[in-house]
């Protein structure tokens, strides 16, 4: 008798055998069925030493109650005296509940788990097909599939065979399912049989001898007439076969389906014929096949058919797959397919996938077949389709280190092995870890991880899938460093001949070169040679993930070596996880970077400090160049001090810019172009402004000491003063002086002139530095106009000569430097002429509109494409500021938004205030943040300013990959570009020209 308030005895047992729920397993141990065993200990024991006790009782007492007249007996004796089937039998209930189910439908099918003999242990084809030898129709075959099935889980589950043999003998289940399933579809239209010959050829992973317990079954199938036969009407025999066999195997019956047959991986896909004639197959592949497709007949494999048709086929595509790496477009196809496409999982599921998900099998399976297609051209022994069986080859030759793949085979081999046993819990087609607690808990135990299954689960998971994602790039790198520097003894290494295909099919135009580059940065025993080797294997993977592979290398060494010597540089790459990516992002972006980086490598720090890359305020940029400027002895001195800043926060810029545009592993690339495009802007005109502040407090101090005769502002305008200067921008401004009391007026003016001529001497004196040049042309009366004026002279100009395009070049006219009084002065004097009273006046409306045509026509460069110009051409920058400006002069007098010197605030204001649609102004900004966009790009790539695309090719797809567009995809970046722009144009048709 139980004392109340305490646990029985068997509770306490069932607890401890590890029953999450004990007392409904009480209930269950108490069935009828159970009643000759339910005491003996070797049951209750064998129970808790399956993934889950709690399901494989269930199973137990479901099978033992179905069990016919007369045999419960018998499966009980057998269970507590046959340790063999017991732990086979109780191993399968309490992995899979699938199984349990067809155990409890079909009682009898326990018996084949009894036998214990060498040839049960270890079955072949021949031993599958036995299995399957009785079904004649599909119900029949389900049936003889799960129950061969059945087998290949009891051996699994209880340790028998591993993960590698599982997956073969599901693959042998497999090619023996596809035989019957062809049999049935034989015998049930013999005449089809009679007219063709039909040859079934396994792909994926049924192909390379490594099926999962539930996947589609990947087939293309190879047609021929039979001797005699019209070979119209035999291929059209052999559809109606394949079809019917897919059928078989694919449609759900009383008894459920088998698995999908898919023949999807057929030239042309879905759009193709279903059977195809061997020299159809051939033509295909010869002038059309991707690489992609190459990569996929790795796994080829006859299983089923023909057997002379099907060795025909495999010998016939076989030299065509090894001869893909030399395809003119496999570096392109590779440098895509290297991409992990992890866009359509789910947000939410992305973290639990096991084969798509980072550091997934598709790592593992895809960084394998690569190597196979660059070096199987020349090694037969890598002419595996079985992804351990060819890691093994990949190691033995010295493709892969062997350290690493030892580390990839036991991940893999794990992966693997979990994804097994979540898709035998059911039997479905699933590569998600289970978020529940109970099936997590399953899963570990499955594993044999028993003391804290959930806890030690997760933990060796991440390590694994961590292994994975660190030597997914190491894999292809490694070994080249390995032939360089030929440090270890007796390794087998790449031959330079197998480095630079590697190379070459990663993407590097110039094998040779980039063999010598890493050869200097990597030989040796020196501590710089040892961190280079750990840096490098990842370097290299980040350049080849860009459009020049070989530039990013080359500025690496050019780095390295101005650098090597000093104790931070290679510190810093190895230990700031974020900075040896920053910079292999900078160096392979284009010229501009790195030629800022090279004149100033110290520069490179910035990129290892969180803070580095963030934008400097216009007062602190300002404070460091007047101080530096202060400290010099000379003009010249001063001005190279002050150009010494604006390179260094140029690069801060560029690489802020290149790294936000393409992102990196932990960061992903900065969706907000606009915002993107505004911190360029921004941060270019500021340092700018700083620039030219100490330009000219280094002029005046030259010539005029502390103090110049005349109070003297310099006034920002166009982009300088829009805060929208893009990397190869001049500085637009205008030079506003007024005499200081008792000064005589020419005195005044000749000390203002004088400090602009050196202004403008100092900023363009001859250095490596980027050049500023003082472009001062939108002054009254453009060049033929005083260079500098005071203000009264503004004035009385602007009251009797101004015209309509000087008020509109005055929306962006903001102070920059020199004097603040005199600037903002100047700024209200301005003021009622570019934001009228009332508004612009038709004719001043159509002068504006006529200006505007008549650029068009006239200063675009001849032979430009005016829908790529991205400054005049069709909805460009041109066309959405002056729809932007139009509205200011027209309606700033009564919008204070409007008044503005910025583009975009002046945009976002006018839609504010109802002037431009919601869906208009959208239009307008996003064309005009392409348009920038694609004029810093060009300057980035190329190192000289443009306003068009590049023509080169490696310039056009290095654009392409700072605009956020995949390898191969420049026409699709030219497209988007023509077609947002031709909608910006439609819009500024209606609001600019009134059409």
């Amino acid at each position: 008798m139980t004392v109340p308030g305490r646990r029985s005895s068997t509770f306490i047992r069932l607890l401890r055998s590890g029953f999450t729920a004990p007392s409904a397993a009480a209930r269950l141990l108490d069935a009828d069925a159970l009643a000759a065993v339910r005491a003996d200990p070797v049951l209750l024991d064998a129970l808790g030493a399956t993934a889950d006790p709690d399901l494989a009782l269930l199973g137990l007492v479901r099978l033992a109650e179905a069990q016919p007249d007369g045999e419960l007996p018998g499966l009980l004796d057998t269970l507590v005296s046959a340790k063999p089937l017991r732990d086979r039998l109780l191993g399968v209930l309490g992995a899979s509940e699938a199984l349990g189910d067809h155990l409890a439908r079909h009682p009898r099918d326990w018996l084949g788990l009894v036998t214990y003999e060498a040839a049960d242990l270890h079955p072949g084809l021949a031993e599958f097909e036995l299995g399957l030898a009785d079904a004649h129709d599909p119900v029949g075959l389900r049936v003889a599939y799960r129950r061969c099935l059945l087998s290949i889980a009891a051996r699994d589950v209880c340790g028998t065979i591993d993960v590698a043999q599982t997956a073969a003998e599901l693959a042998d289940l497999a090619t023996a399912t596809l035989r019957a399933a062809l049999r049935i579809a034989s015998a049930a239209a013999p005449e089809d049989a009679a007219l063709c010959r039909l040859a079934v050829i396994a792909m994926g992973k049924c192909g390379g001898n490594e099926l999962n317990y539930v996947s589609d079954v990947d087939v293309i199938f190879v047609g021929d007439a039979a001797p005699g036969a019209d070979e119209g009407k035999a291929l059209q025999a052999a559809t109606r076969l394949a079809s019917h066999l897919m059928r078989i195997c694919s449609e759900t019956t009383v008894e459920g389906t088998i698995w999908p047959v898919d023949a999807n991986l057929r030239p042309e896909g879905r759009n193709g014929p279903l059977v195809r004639t061997l020299a159809s197959h051939l033509a295909y592949y010869q002038r059309w096949a991707k690489t992609w497709e190459f990569q996929a007949l790795l796994k080829a494999r006859a299983v089923a058919g023909d057997e002379a048709l099907g060795a025909e086929y495999i010998a016939a595509i076989s030299p065509l797959v090894w001869q893909a790496a030399e395809r003119e477009n496999f570096v392109a196809d590779v440098q895509k397919m290297r991409r992990r496409v992890v866009d359509n999982i789910p947000a939410a599921q992305v973290d639990r996938e096991l084969k798509l998900g980072p550091g997934g099998l598709r790592d593992v399976e895809f960084a394998v077949q690569l190597l196979q297609l660059v070096h199987g051209r020349s090694d037969a022994t890598l002419h595996s389709g079985t992804t351990l069986d060819a890691l093994h080859a990949l190691a033995a030759g010295g493709y892969v280190g062997r350290a690493d793949a030892a580390q990839l085979h036991d991940a893999y081999r794990f992966l693997r092995a979990m994804e097994h046993r979540i898709q035998l819990y059911r039997l479905r087609r699933t590569h998600l870890v289970p978020e529940d607690e109970n099936d997590l808990r399953r899963l570990g135990r499955s594993m044999g991880l028993r003391t804290e299954p959930v806890a030690e689960l997760n933990k060796a998971w991440r390590r694994h899938a961590s292994v994975v994602r660190r030597l997914h790039e190491k894999l292809f790198y490694r070994p080249l460093l390995d032939a360089v520097a030929q440090l270890t003894p007796g390794e087998t290494r790449l031959s330079p001949r197998a480095a630079g295909q590697r190379l070459e099919a990663l993407g590097y135009a110039d094998p040779a070169s980039a063999l010598r580059h890493l050869e200097a940065l990597a030989s040796g025993v020196t501590r710089k040679a040892a961190i280079q080797r750990t840096l490098l294997p990842v370097m290299l993977g980040w350049f080849a993930d860009s459009a020049d592979p070989d530039a990013g290398l080359l500025n690496f060494r050019k780095v390295s070596d101005a650098l090597g010597k000093t104790p931070w540089y290679l510190r810093l790459l190895r230990d700031e996880g974020a900075a040896a990516e920053n910079l292999a992002r900078v160096l392979s972006a284009g010229r501009l970077a790195p030629d800022l980086l090279m004149r100033a490598p110290e520069a490179v720090a910035l990129l290892g400090d969180p803070e580095g890359l963030e934008p400097r305020t216009h007062e602190a940029l300002e404070q460091e160049v007047l101080a530096a400027v202060g400290r010099a002895e000379n003009p010249e001195a001063a001005v190279a001090a002050a150009r010494g800043v604006r390179r260094r926060e140029l690069f801060r810029t560029t690489a802020a810019d290149i790294i936000g545009s393409y992102g990196t592993e932990d960061n992903p690339a900065e969706e907000d172009h606009g915002a993107l495009v505004d911190r360029v802007g921004g941060a270019v005109s500021d340092l700018t402004a700083a620039t030219v502040a100490g330009a000219l407090r280094a002029a005046v101090h030259s010539h005029y000491g502390d103090t110049l005769p005349t109070r003297f502002a310099v006034i920002g305008v166009g982009r300088f003063g829009g805060h929208e200067l893009a990397y190869g921008s001049d500085a637009d401004v205008l030079f506003v002086h007024e005499p200081r009391e008792g000064v005589d007026e020419q005195e005044a003016a000749k000390a203002a002139q004088t400090v602009i001529a050196e202004m403008r001497r100092l900023l363009q004196l001859p250095t490596t530095d980027p050049p500023l040049l003082i472009d001062a042309d939108l002054r009254p009366e453009g060049r033929s106009g005083p260079l500098v004026r005071t203000l009264a002279s503004y004035a009385a100009y602007y009251r009797r000569w101004s015209l309509t395009w000087e008020s509109q070049a005055l929306l962006r006219a903001e102070p920059v430097a020199g004097d603040a009084d005199i600037g903002a002065r100047f700024i209200e004097l301005i003021d009622p002429l570019r934001y009228p009273v009332e508004g612009l006046r038709e004719d001043a409306v159509r002068e504006i509109r006529r200006l505007k045509a008549r650029m068009e026509s006239e200063r675009l460069p001849r032979g430009a494409d005016p829908t790529l110009h991205t400054k005049l051409g069709r909805g460009g920058l041109s066309d959405v500021e002056w729809t932007v400006q139009l509205i200011q002069m027209r309606h700033a007098w009564v919008e204070p938004g409007l008044r503005t010197t910025r583009t975009r605030e002046a945009l976002a204001a006018a839609h504010a205030a109802g002037l431009i649609p919601t869906e208009e102004a959208q239009i307008l900004d996003e064309a005009w943040v392409l348009a920038t966009r694609v004029r810093n790009a060009v300057m980035l790539v190329r190192g000289r300013a443009g306003d068009t695309f590049p023509t080169e090719a490696r310039e056009l797809a290095a654009v392409g990959r700072y605009l956020g567009y995949a390898e191969g995809t420049v026409g699709e970046m030219l497209d988007d570009y023509r077609r947002i722009t031709r909608r910006a144009r439609a819009v500024v048709e209606e609001l600019f020209y009134g059409a």
